[in-house]
């Protein structure tokens, strides 16, 4: 599973260290292939390597023409057809094509551009890496490909020139209300790439046997929340039932640019806890982000099968479908 791949972070740290360094990106691909378009892979000038851009069909001749190209300083677009055997043994069904970038770090991808991005990757900045393949430009991009950002598709725009590489911060799942739903949720959002934090201030159900090496939080939900952070890759789940616990988290929630707010509770709860936001001087078009009651209606009784609605929902609001 992609998670936060670290590669332009590797990059800057072998540059800076004083070591030759080429960042290879997959810009192109075949259909079902084992890494996205975006993929990146760290060369150094002494042979180390760090990352992956294929399922290791390709590494081999990617590092040997990096190396080349940090000598000579130069950017390469590389193109490997890969054959049916070389595609099944890193299980695909069928060969195809592979294009990848290779960048120089210094010499061709800008030492302070660098920076700049793992600076920005740091602060949960979303951010494009735009490079022209055949101009040679660069650039950094900050609000702009707003649908690439959302859909977290790197690749070529339509002038088959400009590749843009989408660089989001890692997807975060606040949880208020440390329950029996919870410790269904938690599991399914880790396997789908969030990282997971559980906020209840009562010790009894916020304890490390209920919820085993994850981030858990026992301060009031306002301030855990204010703790953790607000920011567009965030979702925040409301599963007390109890608006001392709830209606904090989501009076900071509202206030915040979560891409997803939903909060549990019957359609009758879900009016009293509307009627409660406008009293505390919320705008309707604030409430409608609230997503009560909770999760896409599949019929779910069970709390495993409400963490899979709500994990849908989550998932169809992020990438634009809800």
């Amino acid at each position: 599973m992609d998670r936060f791949d670290d590669s332009p972070e590797t990059a800057l740290r072998w540059y800076s260290d004083g070591k030759p360094t080429a960042l290879a990106t997959v810009v192109e691909t075949w259909g079902s292939a084992p890494r996205r378009v975006g993929a990146q892979l760290v060369i150094g000038g002494d042979g180390r390597i760090e990352g992956s851009v294929s399922g290791g069909c390709v590494e081999g001749a990617v590092v040997v023409e990096a190396l080349e190209a940090i000598d000579e300083g130069e950017a390469r677009l590389l193109e490997f057809g890969v054959s049916d055997e070389d595609a099944f043994a890193v299980g695909l069904a069928c060969g195809g094509t592979i294009r990848v970038l290779v960048e120089p770090v210094g010499k061709v991808l800008p030492e302070p551009m660098l920076r700049e991005l793992v600076q920005a990757r740091a602060q949960r900045e979303p951010v494009a890496y735009e490079v022209n393949i055949e101009t040679g430009h660069r650039a950094l991009r900050r609000n702009a490909y707003p649908e690439r950002l959302r859909m977290d598709r790197s690749g070529f725009e339509e002038d088959g020139q400009t590749f843009v590489a989408v660089h989001n911060p890692p997807l975060r799942l606040i949880i208020v209300g440390a329950v029996h739903i919870a410790q269904a949720l938690v599991p399914m959002a880790r396997i789908a790439g969030y990282d997971p934090a559980i906020v209840d201030p009562r010790e009894a159900f916020a304890s490390s046997e209920r919820f085993p090496g994850e981030t858990i939080l026992t301060d009031w939900p306002d301030e855990a929340v204010a703790k953790l952070g607000m920011d567009s890759r965030t979702a925040v789940v409301l599963l007390t039932h109890d608006p001392k616990l709830d209606d904090p988290a989501l009076q900071s929630a509202l206030q915040a640019g979560f891409f997803y707010i939903g909060a549990l509770g019957s359609t009758r709860t879900h009016a009293k806890r509307v009627a409660r936001m406008k009293e505390a001087g919320f705008t309707e078009a604030q409430i409608a982000h609230i997503h009560g009651p909770i999760g896409l209606d599949i019929g779910a009784a069970s709390p495993s099968e409400i963490a899979v609605a709500i994990l849908a929902q989550m998932t169809a609001v992020l990438r634009g479908k809800a």
